[in-house]
């Protein structure tokens, strides 16, 4: 039995480039090509099961000091999208 998981947020290119194939491994239909990381970038991947909930994938660049000094990254980015992880979560 799958765990009910209604949103991920990967923190970064490295993140989504991992998060893709192991969730394919588990069962998520990944679409082909594979869908480019970017933030704010949002996927919703169907489940390879059946069932009618999907599982929504976003990107966020990371909260390095790179990206959060240089303003890349803002706090409100981030709120931004974890808000948005959060409403896909809860349905």
């Amino acid at each position: 039995m799958r765990p009910t998981l209604g949103a991920v947020v990967a923190l970064g290119a490295f993140a989504w480039q991992a998060l893709l194939p192991a969730l394919a491994r588990t069962g998520w239909q990944v679409p082909r090509p594979r869908p480019k990381f970017g933030h704010g970038t949002r996927i919703t991947l169907p489940s390879g099961d059946g069932s009618s909930r999907g599982l929504t994938l976003f990107g966020c660049y990371h909260v390095s000091q790179q990206n959060t000094f240089t303003g890349r990254l803002t706090p409100a980015m981030l709120r931004d999208v974890l808000g948005q992880a959060e409403r896909a979560a809860v349905g």
